[in-house]
């Protein structure tokens, strides 16, 4: 969250960079509450509201044994089948400041599955933060660099697009 944070104060201008905060709220998914016709639980309406409403989207995450993080997968898992994600450009960012490999190729499998248009040359794979970034922290000059060029990758991809959210 320190990233999107620190990423969201480099956003040139016209971006919005809008966390998603509800990643504890959601439950696991499961198909049987996800039918078509019905309505989805709270959280899962809001996550889908925030991605409709996204011009494109970051998927930040650092990696846990070699994969992707628990409550990341399954807020995934919520978006499979869920039409608004289809064609979004994402960016995949690297939060850890070594390694993460695994999740990172994982993640851009998972997106490329759900039919997102992963932006894997501007995406930030490879680890780019000298340390852990602290809450409210200010990233290092390259780190700062390297995001800015991400999200400006990003920027052009959503203006290409038909009309979107923000």
């Amino acid at each position: 969250m320190a990233l999107l944070e620190a990423a969201a104060r480099l956003a040139p201008p016209g971006m919005e960079i809008v966390p998603w905060r509800g990643l504890n709220e959601l439950p696991h998914f499961n198909p049987d509450l996800d039918r078509e016709g019905d309505a989805p639980p709270p959280a899962v309406a809001s996550l889908r509201a925030e991605v409709s409403a996204a011009a494109g989207l970051i998927v930040s995450s650092p990696e846990y044994a070699h994969g992707v993080p628990g409550a990341l997968k399954n807020a995934l898992d919520w978006l499979v089948s869920y039409p608004d994600v289809a064609g979004k450009p994402v960016l995949v960012w690297n939060a850890s400041a070594a390694g993460g490999h695994h999740a990172q190729a994982s993640l851009v499998e998972i997106l490329k599955t759900m039919s997102t248009r992963v932006l894997v040359e501007s995406s930030l794979l490879a680890p780019f933060l000298p340390k852990k970034l602290a809450p409210g922290a200010e990233l290092a000059d390259d780190a700062a660099r390297a995001v800015r060029s991400s999200l400006a990758a990003l920027g052009l991809a959503a203006a290409r697009l038909p009309s979107q959210g923000s």
